[in-house]
């Protein structure tokens, strides 16, 4: 980690929850006037679009029914880790763009004078010196792989990892098959269906719950305070209103922010 140059990282499965959570820091950014250098998660995909398909087929017709975009195959890790390590130790690095639809492409065509398409990738360009802080968000944003060697999470200055609720049936069932009937974890099985669900759960169905792995210097009364609705669910565990998630993270975030870059200024 470094002080002169933070890194703060968003990471999460692709409808976790990540874009709501950059959005709340986008707001920080811009209210306390931080010029970010922001990094994509997707431009560290190891292949573009019409690669990704070829490659799925050829993993499946070999038997690997595992191969996505989670897996380090599908990913560069080691460019990864070497970005965020360049931007902790120099302020700077290399960062490019996935392209997911028309639009991107077209703007970025413009900017770059290029003539690529959705799907494919950008060249590799610097990240500008001078720039507050890295802000990445998407996959792998804190990921230690130990076949490769690859430690990003120990580059991270702020680590925010976003996933979706986990079926309750399938945790009680792992933790009963597992604890009391001696089966692994991988030959217990979710027996739920979740695609017959007509609709996607609205915020007012929804709670979020926020852990905190160090809550010793956490003002805990504060935040319930602020965010109407919440309450404690464990000592290092905030619960808030699915609505509140975009306020309660501003109002969790800001503080820490503040301070990594006061700490900045002291290195």
């Amino acid at each position: 980690m470094s002080k002169k140059h933070p890194i703060i990282s968003i990471t999460g499965s692709s409808g976790a929850g990540t874009s709501t959570v950059k959005v709340a820091f986008e707001h920080i950014f811009r209210r306390a006037q931080i010029n970010p250098a922001v990094v994509e998660g997707d431009s560290f995909h190891r292949f573009n679009r019409a690669e990704m398909r070829q490659a799925m087929i050829k993993a499946e017709a070999e038997g690997n029914r595992n191969f996505s975009h989670f897996g380090p195959e599908a990913n560069i890790f080691d460019e990864l880790e070497k970005q965020f390590k360049a931007y902790g130790e120099t302020g700077t690095g290399k960062k490019r763009y996935y392209l997911h639809n028309d639009d991107e492409a077209a703007e970025h065509n413009k900017r770059l004078g290029t003539a690529l398409k959705a799907g494919e990738f950008t060249p590799w360009e610097n990240i500008p010196s001078g720039t507050d802080l890295m802000f990445y968000e998407g996959l792998h944003g804190g990921v230690v792989d130990a076949k490769s060697g690859v430690d990003v999470a120990k580059w991270v200055d702020l680590l925010v990892g976003v996933v979706p609720i986990v079926n309750l049936e399938w945790i009680q069932k792992i933790h009963r098959d597992t604890a009391e009937r001696g089966y692994s974890a991988e030959a217990v099985v979710d027996t739920s269906n979740p695609f017959i669900a007509r609709d996607i759960p609205t915020p007012d169905e929804s709670l979020v719950v926020i852990r905190f792995r160090d809550p010793k210097n956490v003002d805990f009364p504060y935040f319930l305070s602020m965010i109407q609705g919440s309450f404690m669910s464990r000592p290092n565990t905030i619960v808030v209103p699915g609505g509140k998630m975009g306020f309660a993270m501003e109002i969790i975030l800001t503080p820490i922010i503040y301070k990594l870059l006061e700490n900045k200024k002291k290195a």
